[in-house]
């Protein structure tokens, strides 16, 4: 089934994912969306100015690689909806992102364990043909349960925490260590499913 965008009039007939990320792939296909979807994973910077808030962050680092995935097609490409996005976890003001090694993780969980903290995930929109772009973010609130150093040991040598926003994963063996959430758990995820639905209903392309 094809779409039509409400607004640029501009046809939709297949989506890419700017990303290598298993997850969102999922989180996708849960979808169980009626047009076919590609992933396109895209090398970006990640570096952001030291004043962005949180959610400036998220989205404009989901745009950047929803950008870069249509640098990456080919130029008679103009029927495809680029969907990028980013997650970071917000703890007493500070931004973590993914940590750089084992003690980065653990410094991260040791300042999220027994404690609330905020993701944030931002989804960017981006027609390949008209340049119409669409960005949102959602906030979910996490409360992580009292961690000891050897429970905290015991995940990071599990590898887990080293490709996450906050050093875990809600999906995998971190929902373990997680004790109360607060909003959507998909944006804990990686991408807000309730969020992302509304946003591609923007461009015609129908979800349930």
């Amino acid at each position: 089934m094809l779409g039509q965008a409400s607004s640029s009039l501009s046809i939709v007939d297949r989506l890419l994912l700017a990303s290598a990320s298993p997850r969102r792939r999922g989180l996708l296909e849960q979808m169980e969306l009626s047009l076919p979807v590609e992933t396109l994973p895209t090398d970006t910077d990640e570096s952001t100015p030291a004043g962005w808030l949180p959610a400036q962050i998220v989205e404009q680092l989901a745009l950047r690689k929803a950008r870069a995935a249509r640098e990456a097609i080919p130029d008679r490409e103009t029927t495809a909806l680029i969907i990028g996005a980013d997650t970071v976890v917000v703890s007493a003001g500070t931004v973590l992102g993914k940590p750089e090694d084992a003690e980065a993780a653990r410094q991260m969980l040791q300042q999220l364990q027994g404690s609330w903290h905020e993701v944030y995930s931002g989804i960017a929109l981006l027609h390949s043909g008209s340049g119409e772009t669409l960005l949102r973010h959602r906030v979910t609130r996490v409360h992580m349960k009292p961690l000891d150093a050897n429970r905290i040991e015991r995940y990071i040598a599990s590898g887990e925490p080293m490709d996450k926003a906050g050093s875990y994963g809600i999906q995998g063996l971190g929902a373990l260590l997680v004790e109360e959430i607060e909003g959507c758990y998909f944006n804990v995820v990686g991408m807000s499913l309730t969020l992302l639905s509304d946003m591609l209903s923007h461009f015609g392309v129908e979800t349930l």
